[in-house]
C-alpha cells in the first residue's frame, strides 16, 4: 500500500503525483478506481457539499463524518484530511487531540493544515511528534480569506515571494512530508519544488510542482464558478438537471414505473 515514503520516491524519480478531493462514499470509490495516488478530504466540502459561503464554518465533526465515508469507499487509498479552521490555532494539546480524532475516527492516513507562521510550525511539530503524518499548505490558504481580503493570488511581490519560499523551507524542517501550494505564480511554485526535498502538490501553482490536485466537483463540472486554474473534464452541471427533469416528467405522465420496474407476484 502506498505510504509517505512512496511520494518522496515519486518526486525523486520525477513521477507526477495525482491528488483528487473526495467528500463521501461514492466520490471516494470513484477516485480510487480512477487511480489517483492520494485522496484529499478537503474542508472545501463546506462550500461544494454543505453550501456554506466559505470553509470557515466546517467543524472537526464534519471532517470526521465525511472522511470516514470516503474511507468506506476508498479502502486502499492514502487519505489526507483537512484540519478545519481553529482546530489547530489555540492550544497544542487541543491540536494534537483534534488531529488524533481525524485519524482514529475519520480513518485518515494524514492530516493537512494551512499556513507557515511560527504557530503553524509548532502545530506541525506537535502533530508529527504524535506519529501523525502532516501535509502543509501555503499560498492562497482558504481559511485566511478575511486577512487576505478574498481569494487573492499570493506571492506576487518580491517580499511575499520570499516569505512563502522561506515558509516552505521551515515547513520541511518542521516535519511535514508534503506541501500543497495554492494560488501562487508559476515561478514560485517551481522554485519551491526545486528547493525543498518533500513533494509539492499544486492547485493554481503552475506546471512545475511535483503533483496536482483539483476538486472533484470542478473536474466533473458540477460547480458554476470556475477559477482560472481549473479544467472541467465534464459539464455535469448542465446535464444533471435535464436527467432529473426527465424523471419528473415521466412520473407525471405515468411513463414511470414500467413493467420492468415493478415486482411481480411470486409463483406458488
Amino acid at each position: 500500500m502506498i505510504n509517505i515514503k512512496s511520494f518522496k520516491k515519486m518526486k525523486q524519480k520525477g513521477e507526477k503525483i495525482v491528488m483528487i478531493t473526495a467528500y463521501d462514499y461514492p466520490s471516494g470509490k470513484f477516485v480510487q478506481e480512477a487511480g489517483a495516488d492520494l485522496i484529499l478530504v478537503g474542508d472545501s466540502l463546506g462550500m461544494v457539499v454543505l453550501g456554506y459561503e466559505n470553509t470557515l464554518d466546517v467543524t472537526v465533526s464534519d471532517m470526521i463524518h465525511h472522511c470516514a465515508a470516503v474511507r468506506r469507499g476508498a479502502t486502499d487509498s492514502f487519505v489526507v484530511v483537512d484540519m478545519p479552521f481553529m482546530s489547530y490555532h489555540l492550544d497544542l494539546n487541543e491540536t494534537k487531540k483534534n488531529a488524533a480524532s481525524l485519524i482514529l475516527k475519520g480513518k485518515a492516513n494524514a492530516v493537512k493544515l494551512e499556513g507557515g507562521k511560527p504557530s503553524r510550525l509548532e502545530a506541525i511539530e506537535a502533530i508529527v511528534d504524535c506519529e501523525i503524518p502532516v501535509v502543509a499548505h501555503l499560498g492562497l490558504t482558504p481559511q485566511s480569506i478575511h486577512s487576505f481580503g478574498g481569494y487573492v493570488v499570493q506571492g506576487k511581490s518580491k517580499k511575499t515571494f520570499e516569505d512563502i519560499l522561506n515558509q516552505a523551507l521551515k515547513i520541511e524542517k518542521a516535519g511535514a512530508f508534503m506541501l500543497v501550494l495554492e494560488g501562487i505564480p508559476e515561478q514560485l511554485g517551481k522554485e519551491i519544488s526545486e528547493t525543498i526535498s518533500i513533494p509539492t502538490i499544486g492547485i493554481g501553482a503552475g506546471r512545475f510542482t511535483d503533483g496536482q490536485v483539483l476538486v472533484y466537483h470542478d473536474i466533473l463540472g458540477m460547480a458554476d464558478i470556475r477559477p482560472k486554474f481549473v479544467k472541467n473534464y465534464a459539464k455535469l452541471s448542465a446535464e444533471i438537471p435535464g436527467y432529473l427533469e426527465k424523471f419528473c416528467k415521466e412520473v407525471k405522465e405515468g411513463k414511470f414505473p414500467q413493467i420492468d420496474n415493478v415486482y411481480q407476484p411470486i409463483d406458488e
